[in-house]
């Protein structure tokens, strides 16, 4: 398993997380606490999303010296949504718990 493909996943997914809390500040678990969920959300989105595409990793044509931009692009979407998606769902559940 290589390193940078999940470092990307944790950025996307800590940059998803606090951009789901600014949007949705009902929501917002705080600075912190939005780059932990979305840290989190980042990891495991990025993988599922890597698992539903198949994976880019494999022959593609957008390979460009060694860069794959499609699984770069697959990484930065699947961590983003990923975050952003774990800190919608750790609001509610917390707004569930308020009431």
């Amino acid at each position: 398993m290589e390193l940078l493909p999940l470092v990307i996943q944790l950025i996307a997914g800590a940059i998803g997380g606090n951009a789901a809390g600014a949007v949705l500040k009902d929501k917002s678990l705080g600075a912190l606490g939005n780059t932990i969920a979305g840290i989190i959300g980042g990891a495991v989105g990025g993988k599922l999303l890597g698992l539903l595409l198949g994976g880019a990793a494999a022959v593609d044509p957008a390979v460009v010296s060694g860069m794959n931009f499609t699984a770069l692009i697959e990484q930065i979407a699947g961590g983003g949504i990923g975050g952003a998606v774990v800190v919608v769902l750790v609001g509610l559940v917390k707004g569930i718990n308020k009431s």
